[in-house]
């Protein structure tokens, strides 16, 4: 569990299927998953999913933001999901979370990648002033008509590499 300075909010791993079904309403009831039509079971798919890690971020025990961590396959430290409720946005809850998953990302892993959608431009600004590099553009990929932009942030080189020893 991690404790940010300056702030009640703490960082930890999804305790329960409640806390899931949470997460997923979240996403649901807010942009950008309401443009990019994600369902609630699509949602809660995505926060039960074995596969992925899922993080909250909570203050007074209350769910404030979560993200979903891909750490297998061919893009190994994919930030799928970061999502802050409406009500708990621009205090930094989620340059937080990010950081999180980085630190948990670079221990096993030299790049962080994440898609946003060509219309989150305040989200994609966000990601650039955090050190995100856009590498890629997905092209109608989601829905028709926006992009999904890959972007990444590195430490090293794949073969230069080490994990962490912890």
């Amino acid at each position: 569990m991690e404790k940010q300075k300056g702030t009640d909010v703490r960082i930890r791993r999804l305790f329960d299927i409640e806390e899931a079904e949470t997460c997923a309403r979240m996403m649901t009831t807010s942009e950008p998953w309401i443009t990019l039509r994600r369902g609630y079971e699509q949602s809660l798919r995505q926060t039960t999913d074995p596969l992925k890690e899922c993080y909250v971020a909570t203050s007074r025990d209350v769910i404030a933001g979560f993200t979903i961590l891909n750490m297998k396959g061919a893009f190994v430290g994919y930030i799928q999901t970061v999502c802050v409720a409406p009500e708990w946005r621009n205090r930094g809850i989620g340059s937080r979370l990010i950081d999180f998953a980085e630190k948990r990302i670079f221990t096993e892993a030299p790049n962080v990648f994440m898609c946003v959608s060509s219309f989150n431009t305040r989200v994609r600004e966000l990601y650039k002033k955090l050190g995100y590099e856009i590498i890629g553009e997905l092209k109608d990929y989601i829905i028709s008509g926006e992009s999904e932009i890959l972007m990444r942030k590195s430490i090293a080189p794949l073969t230069e590499f080490k994990k962490s020893q912890t």
